[in-house]
């Protein structure tokens, strides 16, 4: 499977092209189930809000979002097979299932749930949830702000998700608060079907954020099959953590599969986690800000420079916000990421607000970065409704 992931790469470096989707976008229908799932749109975005044990929460998600979105599905198929890496698919769903195995009850139950409720193929669901730990496609770029330097009095954490897209998949943007009995409510921006988090901020303010790194220091491991999914590390982290103190330790303890940058940020500051299979490192902000692509910057960072979908120079262009006099404010955070957009590849544009628990999001055409932000108050949602 080394082979397999060595293979990916290259063809995503060289060949980030968008196909056309035909016909209407898709855009996904509004529905409750039971007392406490809903799916609806707040201004243009699509929030589904899930309670209750896992089954529970995994049986809403699975009808609500998933199975009306079932074409998502074929998402990561279709882009090995848009890169000619189709044959990989096999091997990718086998190695997926036995990682499956590692997974905690808990997550597996959710799954499960999401497969019964949605008729939706497990093998395509398992996949789905474990083939970005396999291989390497994620790009993106975040840019952090500590609170004496944030016109809002708080930290800011702006990132742009940044994925090849096939001109469709951007569509599928979905927003998720969950509402786990016995832990953190959290918020997860991501894709039907996909349990774990890419961007996300909890109750307490915690937010985290993954990028993708594409090399790392000699005897840092690469890939460890055995590891959890880094999408279910940090919505872990969510669920259980308040700071990023806490995280930073939780992560540790945490079985991890390969190597990722996590921009994290709580209600006093921010900063970023370097993430190896063996290794969790802190970098701090600089008068500030904190700038993160795909690689490394802290003693982890490998002896070869590897400049992924220009990861230093969309780097050096963030860092440039430092010069800025004036405190900053949430639109120049947006503004800053659009600079270093990736055209058609950069699906979602986010600024979490931990201090206030508020999410600005543009999703829906690429690149996002160039959109407006829409703002979305969670502390009603982390909250279940007075019955």
């Amino acid at each position: 499977m080394s082979y397999v992931r060595s293979t990916l790469v290259l063809p995503f470096l060289v060949l980030l092209t968008a196909s056309v989707s035909a016909g209407e976008p898709f855009r996904f229908p509004e529905g409750k189930l039971g007392k406490t799932a809903e799916l609806k749109y707040h201004g243009s975005i699509p929030v589904l809000v899930v309670e209750g044990t896992p089954g529970e929460m995994g049986s809403a998600a699975g009808k609500l979002a998933l199975k009306p979105a079932n074409r998502v599905l074929d998402y990561p198929r279709a882009l090995l097979e848009r890169f000619s890496a189709g044959l990989f698919w096999g091997s990718a769903v086998k190695q997926g299932k036995e990682m499956y195995g590692h997974f905690p009850d808990e997550f597996k139950n959710e799954l499960e749930a999401v497969v019964k409720s949605s008729g939706a193929d497990r093998d395509k669901v398992i996949a789905g949830n474990t083939l970005f730990d396999i291989k390497k496609m994620f790009f993106c770029s975040a840019l952090l702000i500590d609170r004496d330097r944030s016109s809002t009095g708080g930290p800011l954490l702006g990132r742009n998700l940044d994925y090849p897209g096939l001109g469709w998949v951007h569509e599928y943007s979905l927003v998720t608060v969950y509402r786990p009995q016995g832990k953190h409510a959290f918020v997860s921006v991501g894709f039907p079907g996909i349990i774990g988090t890419l961007s996300g901020m909890n109750d307490a303010g915690l937010t985290v954020a993954i990028l993708e790194v594409f090399a790392a220091r000699s005897g840092e491991g690469r890939f460890d099959p055995k590891g959890l999914p880094y999408a279910l590390c940090y919505r872990t982290l969510l669920e259980e953590c308040t700071t990023i103190a806490e995280a930073k330790k939780k992560l540790e303890s945490l079985p991890r599969t390969t190597i990722t940058n996590l921009v994290i940020a709580d209600r006093q500051g921010v900063a970023v986690l370097e993430v190896s299979p063996k290794s969790v490192l802190v970098r701090h902000a600089n008068r500030g800000t904190l700038s993160c692509t795909n690689h490394f910057c802290t003693e982890l960072k490998g002896t070869n420079r590897v400049d992924v979908a220009r990861s230093y120079e969309r780097f050096e262009t963030l860092e440039q916000v430092r010069q800025q006099k004036q405190k900053i404010q949430v639109d120049q955070v947006r503004k800053a990421l659009d600079a270093v957009n990736l055209g058609q590849e950069t699906l979602q544009t986010m600024v979490f607000e931990p201090a206030t628990l508020k999410l600005h999001l543009a999703i829906g055409s690429c690149p996002s970065s160039s959109q407006p932000l829409e703002t979305i108050d969670l502390k009603p949602l982390f909250s279940p409704p007075k019955q």
